[in-house]
């Protein structure tokens, strides 16, 4: 099954190897530039539809997602800026009541993004505001250019986080650096993104696709098997105390001697060779 393309949303598959067969990675574009990425309901719907394609293709290892760059400006008018995703479209809002809300919220991109099992890197460049915070957010690993800034202004609306950044922030930045966050709804640069936690690596605008793609290349050469059971182990941690957490990555960590990736990661470190994974 082909990748689903839509107006708002583009999908590239990227080969890990270009001399071996090792699978491919998902390089997922928002692409509403003129909009600054905004989420709206086609944008959710496209991400809901790429997240149970990348599921129900064995061939994708690894999930990269980014923005659309900036369409050149028109004659005399002033370019606009970079952007992953500079929130949500605020106009859906509009005449917008509790019970409309929570039906648009429910089993909603963001999560499906956060539920996915294979691991997922945010590509940031420019704003990742609101929602576009959130989507960064529920990626596993976060890269952002220089430019970057990141920022949950939902409260300059009267309004919080609606899709995860108040429970996701406390995880990668603790208490008080969310509470300050989302309560002045100022932005923070890459650098403080960095010195915070909030994203894993900061590099120049055009090292960015580079380094990001080295390294969705370098995890996806693993074995999808246990990049899976990882992913699952360490999440674990979120939700679990530390007795229960160790117990958890005990027997995830046995489960794996019934492996077959397990055999041939042991015989080609011992052999001195490429371990050639079956990803089972």
């Amino acid at each position: 099954m082909g990748a689903p393309q839509t107006d708002v949303l583009s999908i590239k598959e990227i080969a890990i190897d270009d001399s071996e067969d090792l699978g491919s990675i998902a390089f997922v574009t928002i692409d509403r530039p003129d909009k600054l990425n905004a989420l709206n309901a086609e944008v959710m719907s496209s991400l809901k539809d790429m997240v149970a394609w990348v599921e129900q293709t064995d061939s994708i290892r690894v999930v990269v997602i980014t923005g659309a760059q900036p369409n050149e400006p028109e004659q005399g008018k002033r370019a606009k800026p970079n952007a992953f995703v500079a929130g949500a479209d605020i106009t859906e809002f509009v005449g917008k009541k509790s019970d409309d809300i929570r039906v648009m919220f429910a089993d909603n991109a963001v999560e499906a993004l956060w539920n996915i099992s294979k691991p997922t890197i945010a590509m940031v460049d420019g704003f990742a505001l609101g929602g576009g915070c959130e989507v960064a957010c529920s990626c596993d690993i976060r890269i952002a250019s220089n430019r970057s800034r990141f920022g949950t202004p939902e409260i300059n609306l009267g309004l919080i986080p609606g899709y995860g950044a108040t429970q996701r922030l406390v995880n990668l930045l603790g208490y008080g650096k969310t509470m300050e966050m989302v309560m002045t709804g100022e932005m923070i640069d890459s650098t403080d993104a960095l010195k915070w936690g909030l994203v894993n690596h900061v590099v120049e605008p055009e090292q960015l696709f580079d380094f990001t793609m080295n390294l969705a290349k370098v995890i996806g050469s693993k074995s999808t098997h246990t990049l899976k059971v990882a992913k699952k182990t360490i999440r674990s941690a979120l939700s679990t105390g530390l007795e229960q957490g160790v117990a958890i990555e005990a027997e995830a960590f046995a489960s794996l001697f019934d492996s077959e990736d397990k055999e041939i990661g042991v015989a080609a470190f011992i052999g001195r060779h490429q371990a050639k994974w079956q990803h089972k």
